[in-house]
């Protein structure tokens, strides 16, 4: 695991979007396929890899974006659906073509047929040969993708209801608490392992417990982001503020300084 700290949210996302773009082009397949977080942590990633577009440094016009999560129940279209926000966010952005966004279908209310959709998005995740790349963030309680406090670790996409306080976190997005929705479907932590490499981007004070709490804590389910310790090539960029809460800080720094030179 890669731990990289930055000054402010702004260098965070500039070392992230090189994170991303280097394990996409380690990746031998083309089209490549890139795991897609919504909330406010990977958006300046996101900008930064349209600015990569941008100058010729990229071209996402064939990739594939992967959305973690989506919500149960919102009719299509809402605009505050992932399927919406990730049009918004990223296709408009980076210029991933819409036709090429994959999101769980989370329309329904039935149980059976959420079911049947997460069996789905397992499928297609796999019939695109797996994600090269996938970004993350991280939940004040230490949720990852919608995996709550006590998922499973070796989990698949499923329906997972959303606790209290996630739900009081998104209520920002939405006319009131009363309008989140209660439920998702969303990657299993045992899928977001099986990307070939994790981004977590995570800045500000509110993370700061969280993100200690996964990356020098146990691995255990009552913090799942905890599973990063788990996965061969995770790079985590994190601000001054996220940070604030590492014990092993100057190890990070000196790691990051890289192999001797000359």
């Amino acid at each position: 695991m890669e731990i990289l700290v930055s000054p402010d949210p702004e260098q965070t996302a500039a070392r992230a979007a090189e994170a991303v773009l280097a394990g996409l082009d380690r990746s031998s397949r083309r089209p490549s396929v890139l795991g897609l977080a919504t909330g406010s942590s990977p958006l300046g990633l996101y900008r930064e890899l349209g600015r990569a577009v941008a100058a010729g440094r990229a071209d996402f016009s064939t990739t594939h974006g992967v959305a973690l999560d989506e919500y149960v129940g919102l009719p299509p279209g809402h605009p505050e659906g992932y399927r919406q926000v990730l049009l918004r966010e990223v296709c408009d952005v980076v210029g991933l073509a819409p036709d090429r966004l994959e999101v769980p279908d989370g329309s329904s209310t039935d149980g059976a047929a959420l079911e049947a959709a997460a069996a789905a998005y397992e499928q297609r995740i796999r019939d695109l040969g797996g994600v090269d790349v996938q970004v993350l963030g991280i939940g004040a309680n230490g949720h990852l993708g919608f995996n709550e406090p006590g998922s499973a670790l070796t989990s698949r996409t499923r329906v997972k209801r959303l606790s209290a306080r996630t739900r009081r976190d998104n209520a920002r997005f939405f006319r009131g608490l009363d309008d989140v929705p209660t439920h998702c479907l969303t990657q299993g932590l045992g899928t977001i392992l099986g990307a070939r490499r994790l981004v977590l981007v995570a800045t500000g004070d509110a993370k700061a417990d969280a993100v200690a709490a996964a990356l020098e804590g146990p691995l255990t389910a009552s913090v799942p982001a905890s599973v990063l310790q788990w996965h061969a090539d995770t790079v985590v960029c994190l601000d001054e503020a996220a940070a604030a809460g590492l014990r092993n800080r100057q190890y990070y720094d000196d790691s990051a300084e890289g192999l001797p030179t000359g």
